[in-house]
């Protein structure tokens, strides 16, 4: 059983905003990225999406995005991105699902997934480009991080308490980790990051987590082709 991430997927099926407006590298992405998929994952493996999912509105719009992602194979874990206006409580959003028969999503919000491999957790993050850049959401999600982290930890107690092994944790954040927040969860033992967001000038945006491994996973950034982490 694998663990795969690709991010920023923006899909565009029940609504009108095709991708490549942004550049041909976008030309029939959907199709490269599904091809890509089926090669590698299995039914028992999981795939994060580390946020934009899809262009809709509201959560209906994005029915036909999650149809596709639920015809791929695999567990998808999916994080709220800047762009998924979509988003409603977890509660209303497994109801969606399980109302139009889907059941290989699951939302990483305020609380922690456990895989074979990981136990992985997340939140949204933050950014000063979308001027962002007060201390409320700031602290908002620093807390959403350490809540998820905290039932990481619980999990692995009940693990070693079980006579097992604990598990590695994986932390998941749409923008770029920066200083602050690895300041603010470095009691933590983050085992990898995973982050996305970035569309233009790689290089320039890769974070540095110093000798924390992470993984910059939006799909053009990829060539629109999963990797394992």
């Amino acid at each position: 059983m694998a663990t795969y991430v690709i991010s920023d997927l923006h899909l565009s099926f029940g609504t009108n905003k095709p991708m490549n407006v942004f550049g041909d590298k976008w030309n029939d992405y959907e199709n490269r990225i599904k091809k890509d998929w089926v090669k590698k994952v299995t039914a028992n493996d999981f795939v994060i999406i580390a946020g934009d999912v899809s262009w809709a509105t509201y959560l209906d719009e994005a029915l036909e995005d999650f149809k596709w992602i639920d015809s791929l194979p695999g567990t998808k874990i999916i994080l709220k991105g800047n762009h998924d206006y979509w988003w409603e409580t977890v509660t209303k959003m497994n109801r969606f699902l399980e109302d139009n028969d889907i059941h290989s999503i699951m939302f990483l919000y305020n609380n922690c997934i456990e895989t074979d491999e990981y136990l992985l957790c997340g939140t949204r993050y933050w950014s000063n480009e979308d001027n962002m850049d007060n201390e409320k959401i700031f602290n908002r999600e620093i807390q959403r991080a350490k809540i998820s982290l905290d039932f990481a930890n619980s999990k692995n107690n009940e693990l070693i308490n079980g006579g097992k092994e604990s598990k590695q944790i994986i932390m998941c954040t749409h923008y770029p980790p920066d200083e602050r927040i690895l300041n603010e969860l470095k009691q933590y033992n983050i085992y990898k990051w995973i982050y996305a967001h970035i569309h233009s000038n790689y290089e320039e945006h890769i974070a540095n987590t110093g000798d924390l491994p992470s993984y910059l996973t939006s799909c053009d950034f990829l060539n629109f082709q999963l990797i394992r982490i």
